[in-house]
């Protein structure tokens, strides 16, 4: 998502949800990177891994639906 960095501040400023989840995606973001490190996943870990992704993809959703509210509308 690439988004110009004043109004992603704007946003995170103004908006708690935005922040909550732009915090929440970042640290899921991190737990995946490190599940890809590892050499191998347990199936408890591959299913951990896809919960993760399919969180992350929901936050990332309802991020683009707040910046584009943001884009729309004169704040």
């Amino acid at each position: 998502m690439e988004i110009d960095p004043t109004l992603l501040a704007k946003i995170q400023n103004e908006n708690d949800e935005f922040k909550k989840l732009y915090e929440e995606h970042s640290q899921l973001k991190h737990r995946v990177e490190a599940l890809n490190h590892m050499k191998f996943l347990s199936p408890e870990q591959e299913v951990e891994k896809k919960t993760i992704q399919k969180h992350k993809l929901r936050n990332k959703d309802r991020m683009t639906e707040i910046i584009d509210q943001y884009q729309a509308s004169p704040h």
